[in-house]
């Protein structure tokens, strides 16, 4: 045998030169940042865009109907910030914004937000579309790179800057002449394509802006800076957050917001690093809708602090609700791996995550018990316990999940799945020994039949292997076995002895059989060898199935027979019935 390191990757062929590294292209050296030694300890002011930017990237964008469905969902879970259109692009956009108002839908404390070009007769039909709200934001933007500055609109920066200052005065104006003191009116400019524009440019337009608003304590004014097309790692964007934050002036009276698209994949991550570096407010959308790869997704981002303990402010406990929602108003769905909320994302199918997970929720059951114990309710010793799961960085109840798909079993799995979801599932407590042997049937099932084994397959495969038809409720099984017990009656003579008289079925003849041993179930074995049935008991183990007056027990018996070990399985109200019960699995399953 030889030892060597891996081939060494070869060149792709690809027209990789073509490409130049975006830090050769913007200016973003901050060797002073701060952020890396920062830590989100609260929640953002979160703005949503479905209804505008998620909107516009659907293949068949939202009717009315469907839009109104979305903007209640989003007031629901607590969004006080909502982007609901541009309603100068069409007059179905006119129209909704509109129909919030006419229908008073929009509750007194949730601020909408509508956006706009900086052109005159836009500005002047945004904000006729606000009379009437609670509170309105107009939105403006003007893209500020080179690229767009040279190519798209052939403008120089004196020119680009004085299109967002005189867009501005005109929003000014407008929002004087058709808004009354009954709404609170805010203002929102966004230096569009932030991140490929030169970083002291970026800085000169919003400070010209801002010298036409005059924000102040109580004027505050929204600074948005977006990554509209998501260029470098999330670090450079950091960068580029912290030296605007250190930078703008009247900066307790900016709220300076983030707007990550998510085209290298790493928009949440580039979100949180913002965040860290000085950004007070996020806009994105539920489960990253948005134009090309989407924008920044909120769910994902919400969740991820909540997962840290920082409360997310917004609601978000009936995940699958959410997630109804949306997949019916914009006819797309939300991928079973996409994080917290895909249909996969709580489930292990491999045997050592399953393994894990059992001894996990096993040992969580004794922390919250003792926390029962001591006086406490059961909510109250579940929040009371730190969440520490392996595999689960959640609770999936926490989001409105049940735990019965978090283990799934298909070829991969073991034993710990296996047994964790008889357990969950029909609150059968599988030995050790049992849960191997039971693994291998499943696995031999899955390799001849392929798929996934759900847990009502799971039970036919076991009542079919351990348990007379009869006594598997819900499985629609032949019965087999040669034997089965009819009856029997247990006399104690005295502390170490029982006499049994017990009746068996072998197949149509019906034996009496009476035998006595050092308790009932050595009694038992010597019965059954009058038979000719010789059984050796190795291990036993038995426990509740329930409580009350119908709980029945289980009992598992792993047996000698014939040369052959292997398990028996009994259900029974009875727990001594039940051993019986469970020999007799044994003898049948070796003679089957």
């Amino acid at each position: 045998m030889r030892t060597a390191r891996p081939a060494p990757q070869q060149p792709s062929g690809m027209p990789f030169t073509k490409y130049r590294p975006f830090l050769d292209t913007v200016e973003t050296s901050l060797p002073d940042r701060t952020w890396p030694n920062n830590r989100i300890t609260h929640a953002p002011r979160w703005l949503t865009t479905d209804l505008r930017d998620g909107n516009q990237s659907l293949i068949e964008p939202m009717g009315p109907a469907a839009k109104r469905a979305v903007f209640d969902l989003l007031v629901r879970m607590g969004f006080k910030e909502i982007e609901v259109g541009f309603p100068a692009a069409s007059q179905t956009d006119y129209d909704f914004v509109r129909s919030l108002v006419e229908d008073d839908a929009i509750p007194a404390d949730v601020t909408i937000s509508v956006l706009t070009q900086s052109r005159g007769d836009l500005i002047d039909r945004t904000l006729d579309a606000c009379v009437g709200m609670p509170r309105a934001t107009v939105h403006l933007y003007n893209a500020l790179s080179p690229l767009f500055r040279e190519v798209v609109f052939r403008m120089d920066r004196d020119d680009i800057r004085e299109l967002a200052v005189e867009g501005t005065r005109q929003v000014m104006a407008r929002a004087e002449k058709v808004l009354t003191d009954d709404t609170i009116f805010g203002y929102e400019y966004s230096p569009e394509i932030f991140v490929d524009t030169e970083r002291e440019y970026s800085l000169e337009v919003c400070e010209a802006v801002m010298g036409v608003w005059q924000p102040e304590d109580d004027r505050e004014i929204i600074l948005n800076l977006p990554a509209t097309v998501e260029r470098a790692t999330p670090n450079v964007y950091a960068d580029q957050i912290e030296w605007m934050s250190r930078n703008l002036s009247h900066r307790d009276a900016v709220c300076l917001s983030i707007h990550n698209h998510n085209d290298r994949g790493s928009g949440i991550a580039a979100a949180e690093l913002g965040l860290l570096a000085g950004a007070d407010r996020v806009e994105g959308c539920l489960f990253g809708h948005g134009e090309r790869t989407g924008n920044v997704d909120l769910v994902t981002l919400a969740l991820n602090l909540f997962s840290q303990g920082v409360d997310p402010m917004l609601d978000l406990s009936d995940i699958d609700e959410v997630r109804r929602v949306v997949e019916h108003s914009t006819q797309m769905d939300v991928p079973p791996r996409t994080p917290y909320a895909g249909e996969l994302v709580y489930t292990s199918f491999s045997g050592s995550h399953q393994d894990a997970i059992k001894k996990g929720f096993a040992a969580r059951a004794e922390k919250v018990a003792a926390k029962v114990a001591e006086g406490l309710s059961e909510a109250e010793a579940d929040v009371a316990v730190t969440w520490s799961m392996p595999y689960l960085p959640i609770d999936p109840h926490d989001v409105g999940r049940s735990y019965e798909a978090v283990v799934r079993v298909n070829s991969q799995s073991g034993k710990g799945g296996v047994s964790y979801l008889l357990r969950t599932t029909h609150n059968l407590d599988l030995p050790r020994r049992l849960q191997i042997e039971f693994s291998n049937i499943v696995q031999h099932h899955t390799d001849t039949y392929g798929g996934e084994v759900d847990a009502e397959s799971l039970w036919s495969i076991f009542a079919d292997e351990y348990l007379p038809a009869s006594a598997a409720p819900g499985a629609d099984l032949p019965t087999w076995g040669r034997y089965s017990l009819k009856g029997a009656t247990l006399t104690a003579v005295g502390d170490d002895e029982s006499i049994l008289t017990v009746t068996i079925s072998d197949g149509d003849e019906r034996k009496l059989l009476t035998a006595s041993g050092s308790g009932p179930l050595d009694a038992f074995v010597t019965a059954l060898e009058q038979t000719g049935i010789e059984v050796r008991i190795l291990d036993y183990a038995e426990h509740a199935l329930s409580e009350g007056r119908d709980a029945r027990a289980a009992c598992y018996v792993e047996c000698e027979v014939g040369g052959q070990v292997l398990w028996g399985v009994g259900i029974d109200p009875s727990i001594t019935t039940a051993s019986f019960k469970a020999v007799i699995s044994a003898v049948n399953r070796a003679m089957r």
